[in-house]
């Protein structure tokens, strides 16, 4: 395989804190608030599913924040947000409730689907998140359609679908990305190239692990970045997203990050028969967006290391609390699930 990404695949480069010094301090702090939200949520799905309490499929995006957060920095509830199996994230960062996510894994019925669709059909339209799915790569023509639908009507709005560079191996992101081309259609197409497939490293799948190749081939503006610098993601995500709406032409983003655990589930996986190890893992871990961008706080004395470590535990009691509410709801349809 060719490396195109060259040090943005090497986890022993891009460790250094995010540089915060040009920000609004509070900016800086909402993107950590809402990231460390997020980690706690996906953290403590993980300890459910280990303990058993949580039966539906979750894919946790722990590892990814930054580019969730990014991209939805730029984006409104007017606009048209699609997501995939590991969506999380990207409701949570778009403003999505906690609590109605929690109860949607649990399946109870105050969750945002209605207690239907488990952890990975979500859908919250107050907040501009039009809907996820499980099957690879399944949203992206559903996005292009919501784009379609904006130019027709003449709105700024857009479209943003967020996949993984398994879905890049499909031939629906292939002819999505020409159709959004020729018609100059106003849709991010948002890749998070965690550089594997379930369980298939890229380089047993394709020839190269730079996604963005393909939008190269479409014709369609696009920038390959770290995805685990906050900053970075912000500050591209915004001038993609501006130049989209003024106009009405593609953009495509891929975002170079790892996800801290298993393909499903909540284990620190290893996963299977690829050269994801647990020394990989570790080196991994130094890029972990969370950690980088906390190291820049404090680099820049926004928060002191006793603060930070606060308003963490505060998180995480916070969402302890919602847990404990959902868990006192009624179980599904009524019926109390038998525990294996």
């Amino acid at each position: 395989m060719i490396s195109e990404l060259g040090f943005l695949a090497d986890p022993e480069h891009y460790q250094d804190p995010i540089d915060i010094s040009l920000l609004d301090p509070k900016q800086a702090l909402n993107w950590f608030r809402r990231m460390i939200e997020i980690r706690a949520v996906e953290e403590l799905t993980a300890k459910l599913i280990l303990n058993g309490e949580v039966y539906t499929p979750c894919h946790l995006a722990i590892g990814q924040e930054a580019i969730a957060v990014g991209v939805a920095a730029s984006l409104t509830n007017q606009d048209f947000i699609f997501s995939n199996h590991r969506s999380h994230a990207h409701y949570l960062a778009l403003g999505g409730s906690v609590e109605g996510l929690l109860a949607e894994i649990f399946c109870r019925s105050s969750g945002v689907s209605g207690g239907h669709g488990g952890s990975q059909h979500l859908r919250c339209e107050s907040v501009g998140f039009v809907g996820s799915v499980p099957i690879v790569g399944a949203t992206i023509p559903v996005a292009l359609g919501a784009a379609f639908s904006a130019k027709q009507k003449g709105t700024d709005k857009i479209a943003v679908c967020f996949f993984g560079d398994g879905a890049s191996e499909e031939g629906v992101l292939h002819e999505c990305l020409n159709i959004a081309s020729t018609f100059s259609l106003p849709i991010l197409f948002v890749c998070e190239n965690n550089l594997y497939s379930s369980h298939l490293d890229i380089g047993l799948r394709q020839p190269s692990d730079r996604i963005a190749r393909f939008a190269d081939a479409h014709k369609v503006a696009n920038e390959t970045i770290d995805g685990n610098d906050i900053n970075l993601v912000v500050t591209i995500a915004e001038a993609l997203i501006g130049e989209i709406r003024r106009t009405s032409k593609p953009a495509f983003l891929e975002g170079v990050t790892f996800r801290l655990v298993g393909h499903v589930g909540g284990r620190l996986d290893e996963d299977v028969g690829v050269r994801r190890s647990k020394d990989l893992l570790d080196v991994w871990m130094r890029r972990d967006p969370v950690l980088r961008l906390k190291k820049g706080i404090l680099e820049q004395k926004l928060m002191f290391a006793d603060q930070i470590d606060a308003l963490v535990e505060d998180t995480k009691e916070q969402i302890q609390s919602i847990y404990q509410r959902v868990k006192q709801q009624p179980e599904p349809f009524g019926l109390e699930i038998e525990k294996p």
